[in-house]
């Protein structure tokens, strides 16, 4: 596993204030968001020569782009929301695609109309799971055309909202552009986290062959997704990087949900438990 970071964390005003903040941390790989070159997380153009100096700069720091964010609401009750979104994937898509990105990160969404990712009761319908199917049936033809991975995350206040539900979109969509990202600090429902090796251990029998990126943040309750740096809630790390190392996974492990007053302690922990889980 290779231990990198939301390149957002880190607020300046050029992005090669960004990526100078990402290495000063000893990090070398990062997820990459629009926003850090000026532009809206999914913009609906960007300039070629932007690409090249985007990959000009990563490449002089040694920065991998593990991943791009590409979230927004797949299933927001306002159809022209969702079409935006669709709209806007091929520009980040063919973005990946000249910058050598992999991966493009989803939310499979919420019919919460204001926040992506806070819970509403229509989220368990059979309307909303209709039209996320939909909305990912032709993000997945974007996803082929440019030869890209989406990675969906389950997330207790989205759609999919469990590891369960995680396996029946995989299932029911059956294409090899999709696969998971994992947060073990997202798989918690009310009630649930004194059975947290329970949770996890289903998650990881559901969906460990198909995780290609992991997050590294932490949770002090359930019933909501994790909103605290990591070694500073509740997540028994241990197991949680056991079950990842024993799923075969070696991909990134993604520091977010954290200031960037918090990144160095940050990557302490998460090092020191890497090396930990490395040994046993």
């Amino acid at each position: 596993m290779q231990l990198g970071i939301y390149a957002k964390t880190f607020d300046r005003p050029t992005l090669e204030g960004v990526l100078d903040a990402v290495v000063s941390h000893g990090l070398h790989c990062i997820q990459f968001n629009f926003a850090c070159a000026g532009l809206p997380s999914m913009p609906e153009r960007i300039e070629p020569n932007l690409l090249d100096q985007i990959r000009h700069q990563t490449d002089a720091r040694k920065i991998e782009m593990a991943a791009m964010s590409g979230t927004f609401n797949m299933i927001h009750p306002d159809p022209k929301q969702r079409r935006q979104g669709l709209q806007r994937l091929p520009v980040l898509a063919a973005a990946c695609r000249q910058m050598g990105v992999p991966i493009i990160t989803l939310c499979t969404g919420t019919r919460d109309p204001h926040d992506m990712w806070r819970a509403h009761p229509d989220n368990q319908t059979q309307e909303a799971w209709r039209d996320l199917v939909d909305a990912l049936s032709e993000a997945l033809t974007i996803a082929e055309q440019f030869n890209l991975i989406l990675g969906f995350e389950p997330e207790v206040s989205n759609v999919v909202d469990s590891a369960r539900k995680g396996r029946r979109l995989l299932d029911e969509m059956q294409s090899p552009h999709l696969k998971v990202v994992c947060d073990g600090a997202n798989l918690f429902p009310a009630g649930t986290l004194p059975r947290m090796r329970e949770v996890l251990d289903e998650a990881f029998d559901l969906l460990g062959r198909d995780i290609v990126i992991a997050h590294a943040k932490d949770l002090d309750h359930d019933g909501e997704a994790g909103h605290r740096p990591a070694g500073k809630g509740l997540l028994d790390y241990d197991y949680y990087l056991q079950l990842l190392q024993q799923s075969g996974f070696n991909g990134p492990l993604l520091l977010h949900g954290l200031a960037e007053s918090e990144v160095d302690e940050c990557v302490s922990f998460v090092r020191g438990k890497m090396a930990g889980s490395a040994r046993s």
